[in-house]
């Protein structure tokens, strides 16, 4: 079975991992990528993180796909940012600018102050996703968070989570990472990271056009 691991669309606060909803722009990243699944995937299930951003973009996703999303699971929410949850990036800058520099480094696998590290969240969401790939849906949708995906392939990859961090620059909202599931050997391959192509077209929509 395949598993399309998605991350949430553009959320209206830049704040650190705040539970908020969707920007409009996230609205319409969410309908661009429910318009193409309707015409690439024969979607059965779909799921996501018990956080706003990832149940409205299910939610966007279900209306097109007429599937009733399942209800939100905090085995797939967001790293745990701790301390720097509800700060602005020149906040976290200011007060934790060598702790993210260190992280950057890749020298460990630095748990955020108060909060986890990717270890921490592979261990909480790789039994949801080990659930998912044993239902009995053939294609089923994760509605998920970039710090989520990078610790779930850096686990499935069996590498070292201190790396998960080189894995893309960054991850496009709504971009879709595709694993595989082999049931005879349980374990997962991973087919495709962040397919933004629903996004072609709108720059205004990519990562790279948000004003912090």
């Amino acid at each position: 079975m395949r598993i399309y691991l998605v991350r949430h669309a553009r959320q209206c606060s830049p704040l650190c991992n705040v539970n908020v909803e969707l920007a409009q722009e996230g609205v319409q990243q969410a309908e661009l990528l429910a318009a193409r699944m309707k015409m690439w995937i024969p979607v059965d299930a779909i799921y996501s993180s018990a956080l706003l951003r990832a149940r409205q973009t299910a939610g966007i996703l279900g209306q097109t796909l007429k599937i009733e999303p399942k209800p939100g699971d905090a085995a797939v929410n967001e790293i745990e940012f701790g301390e720097l949850t509800g700060l602005s990036d020149h906040e976290i800058n200011v007060r934790y600018g060598a702790f993210m520099e260190q992280r950057r480094a890749l020298l460990a696998d630095l748990a955020f102050p108060g909060g986890e590290c990717g270890a921490d969240v592979f261990a909480r969401a790789y039994p949801f996703l080990l659930a998912v790939a044993k239902s009995g849906h053939e294609h089923a949708v994760i509605v998920t968070h970039g710090g989520t995906i990078r610790a779930i392939l850096a686990g499935v990859l069996h590498m070292e989570q201190r790396f998960r961090l080189a894995l893309t620059k960054t991850l496009e909202n709504t971009s879709v990472t595709i694993l595989e599931y082999n049931g005879h050997r349980d374990w997962f391959t991973v087919e495709t990271v962040n397919d933004y192509a629903h996004l072609a077209g709108h720059p205004e929509l990519m990562r790279s056009a948000i004003k912090r």
